[in-house]
């Protein structure tokens, strides 16, 4: 019944692909919450059962997937460790409760990236398509201006303004903004449990709150770049094949 309501009839495996996107809720508290602080202060540190099941999602995810974003799914993980390099440990902007960047952490952001790109190509987004595309800048702009007047989040309304430049580059697509809702939420559960901490000001002089909204920036920049990486691949491939 769902997969007749929200998906397109043509699209495979549609209906595993929506439970997935559903069920990214439970499984991102589930994970991160085995991973959080509290978790390894009572029990014992249950990073490898967060690896282990984010993989193991992550390759479920992956094999309901058409072959489009198998492709993207595959690429992201590689971008996104390339990502958390540089954000994370060389620009300092926010650090893990372990030193190590976790395992799950590639495969996470791949994870993130599917359930936005299926909730966002579901037959409910593609009808609502002119009427989220303006309820969902009115959304962020108000998000946008709440953490930055009163949260004093600096960061955020820099990064805000880039965030829409983007997409206004992008004729405003829908499937940035599904992304931005679950990275929102995601950011949200892992510095809830600690599993990761923003910095205070980062570089040092800008200030911001833990998680700042703004982060939804660096995650939609990444995937403009994604799409690119896999068009240029796809783009080699026809000419080897020629």
């Amino acid at each position: 019944m769902i997969n007749r309501i929200l998906f397109l009839p043509e699209k495979p495996n549609a209906g595993m692909q929506l439970l997935l996107a559903f069920l990214f809720p439970v499984f991102t508290f589930t994970a991160l919450g085995i991973d959080s602080v509290f978790f390894a202060g009572r029990y014992f540190d249950g990073r490898q059962i967060t690896n282990f099941i984010s993989i193991v999602y992550f390759l479920i995810f992956f094999f309901a997937s058409d072959s489009y974003l198998r492709k993207l799914m595959f690429i992201m993980v590689f971008l996104s460790y390339l990502g958390e390099i540089i954000f994370c440990k060389c620009l300092e902007m926010y650090h893990y409760r372990n030193e190590a960047i976790p395992l799950y952490v590639p495969f996470g952001h791949a994870i993130v990236y599917a359930s936005g790109y299926v909730f966002a190509h579901t037959k409910w987004a593609i009808r609502q398509e002119r009427k989220l595309k303006v309820f969902f800048p009115i959304l962020f702009i108000l998000l946008f201006l709440f953490v930055g007047l009163f949260l004093n989040d600096i960061f955020s309304l820099i990064f805000g303004i880039c965030f829409f430049l983007l997409l206004k580059r992008k004729r405003w697509e829908n499937l940035y903004f599904f992304i931005a809702l679950c990275v929102v939420f995601i950011e949200l559960v892992g510095t809830f449990f600690q599993c990761w901490t923003w910095e205070p000001e980062i570089f040092g002089i800008i200030p911001t709150v833990n998680p700042p909204l703004g982060a939804v920036f660096v995650y939609a920049g990444g995937d403009v770049l994604l799409v690119k990486i896999v068009e240029l691949l796809e783009r080699q491939k026809r000419i080897l094949t020629c």
